[in-house]
């Protein structure tokens, strides 16, 4: 990314409001980040906000199932999804202030109410509750020193939900001017009938909708499956009233690190510049590292099979930083990494040879309460006995931890989570989790020091004796069982806390049988791999193209990323 130092370039606040119409899962985190990332390769510093219009505080008590993966920041955030795709994109770093919900509005609303701060005057949404979210929306802005914020109003136009802060970001484009601000709606674009026409009146009913609220916007994105003909283009121009070139085709792409260069071919990028005088920059476009990222993703030389074996598999969502962990680890060895996701409780019902068969590595993802774990100690068993590359992950890291405690050390090791009464609390909780009867933002969570030993696996692929990895998680390894569990091979080689806190295992003897504490995914980018994810995709290239077995078909019918 370049870089200019020159503070004085612009002495206003420059907000990038993007929104989206008819249905949700649009792509507006991805049209978001990939403007970022735009931006950033024509020398400027970018940040990112994400309203969310819910009346959680945070992500963090949310069901997986629901709403997808909840996202780590280093601050311990828990954040939605969309703020490890700007993470990803645009490769900065980005704090809880960045993820608004309608439930810190209003709890920071109503506190000042108790405490007098309104003089008596009677609350209302406007303009107590819109200048709270104007207040947040400039404060993260101004906090990031970003040449450029580019906020995301989560939910679709029309909803109840989201009525507040559409009207909070049309006063504040209001408030700041129209050189500084400027409105991106994505919207769909869908083919209709036997002959595969495509169809402007969802936009058009879209953008009247965004209209009717006082917000005309710059730039529309027509998500649709094939790129728009200049006629639909000319179409959705006449009738949205904006010019036929701010209307920005968006069609499916093989992968979603294809979207910058897919809106820069159309001239978003100067369109945007230009309209919002963000200039003088740098000279031309500094893509080439991400290009060439992208062109290893979508044209890989091999590819390789993990299956993902984990309690949350109905929505792949819930995985995301994972699947995009892969992603990168696959581009930097010239390999697509197809991931199957399989329910942990079908190893209780099928063999694990059955489900596994085919698979390259064994990934076991986080996850919280007793359901799928017997079925995720079989996985783990079955990879450690056959030599399959295998990486745990939080509660993988747990699930490793246990199986080897009860299948090689003999232990009658479970954890105090799933049974509080057993006679070997291998995995027990955390003393300063013991008495907490909250949920959110209580466990041991965001970037924390890790040290690694030098002759380890994991040193082999950091590079370095400290790391910082952010973590999410209340239960631990009790440090009572250390002795007995590396007398049985399994090794931490990776602690924190003067040693108090085990953070990495690894199996003596294993071609690649690695766990940790910590999510390595969440601190994954393009061009800068995880670590302990580029690690097990190495092992599975050796497994899989070496001499030993693992080329046999894909377990059954496991969805692919």
């Amino acid at each position: 990314m370049i870089i200019s130092n020159d503070q004085s370039r612009w002495s206003h606040m420059k907000l990038i409001f993007v929104t989206g119409g008819v249905i949700s899962g649009l792509g507006k985190g991805i049209t978001a980040s990939s403007i970022g990332r735009l931006l950033e390769s024509r020398g400027l510093r970018v940040s990112a906000i994400k309203i969310d219009p819910y009346l959680n505080v945070d992500a963090g008590t949310m069901n997986p199932f629901e709403h997808g993966e909840v996202y780590v920041l280093d601050d311990g955030g828990e954040v939605d999804l969309d703020l490890g795709n700007y993470e990803r994109f645009m490769d900065i770093v980005l704090t809880k202030d960045h993820n608004i919900t309608t439930g810190k509005i209003y709890r920071s609303v109503i506190e000042k109410e108790r405490r007098g701060d309104y003089l008596g005057k009677t609350v209302q949404i406007v303009p107590h509750i819109t200048d709270e979210i104007k207040a947040r929306i400039t404060a993260a802005a101004r906090d990031s020193g970003a040449d450029a914020a580019i906020v995301e109003v989560g939910g679709t136009v029309g909803d109840i939900e989201s009525m507040p802060f559409l009207e909070a970001a049309r006063q504040l484009a209001r408030d700041i001017g129209r050189e500084d601000s400027l409105f991106i709606h994505t919207t769909l674009v869908p083919v209709m009938g036997p002959v595969g026409e495509q169809k402007t009146k969802p936009t058009q009913h879209s953008v009247k909708e965004l209209m009717s609220l006082g917000i005309r916007p710059d730039i529309v994105v027509g998500r649709c499956q094939e790129p728009m003909s200049e006629d639909i283009r000319r179409k959705i121009s006449m009738f949205c009233d904006v010019p036929p070139e701010a209307v920005v085709s968006a069609p499916n792409a093989a992968s979603i690190y294809e979207v910058p260069r897919i809106l820069d071919a159309q001239g978003v990028t100067d369109r945007i510049i230009g309209q919002m005088k963000l200039g003088p920059l740098t000279s031309g476009s500094d893509m080439t590292c991400w290009n060439a990222f992208v062109d290893r993703v979508i044209n890989p030389e091999r590819e390789i099979r993990v299956a993902l074996v984990g309690k949350y598999t109905a929505l792949a969502d819930s995985y995301i930083s994972h699947l995009e962990a892969f992603v990168h680890a696959g581009a930097e060895r010239g390999c697509r990494v197809r991931v199957a996701f399989i329910d942990s409780d079908e190893f209780m019902v099928h063999p694990a040879g059955e489900l596994l068969e085919g698979a390259d590595g064994v990934l076991i993802p986080g996850g919280f309460g007793t359901r799928g774990v017997g079925g995720m100690i079989e996985a783990a068993r079955y990879s450690r006995e056959n030599g399959i590359p295998f990486l745990g992950v939080c509660l993988g890291f747990q699930i490793a931890t246990l199986e080897i405690a009860r299948h090689l050390a003999g232990l009658d090791a479970d954890s105090t989570e799933f049974d509080p009464g057993c006679a070997d609390p291998v995995v027990f909780l955390m003393d300063e989790q013991k008495g907490i009867g909250g949920k959110g933002a209580s466990m041991r969570l965001g970037a924390i020091p890790v040290s690694i030993a030098r002759d380890s696996a994991a040193y082999r692929l950091y590079g370095r004796e400290e790391v910082e990895e952010r973590h999410r998680h209340r239960y631990e390894v009790n440090p009572d069982y250390i002795g007995r569990l590396e007398g049985s091979g399994w090794r931490f080689v990776g602690r924190s806390d003067s040693d108090r806190r085990m953070e990495i295992g690894e199996l003596r003897g294993h071609p690649y049988f690695v766990a940790s504490q910590f999510h390595p995914e969440f601190r994954s980018r393009p061009g800068r791999p995880s670590p302990l994810h580029l690690g097990l995709v190495e092992a599975a290239m050796a497994y899989r193209y070496g001499e030993g077995p693992g080329t046999g078909a894909f377990p059954r019918d496991g969805r692919a990323q």
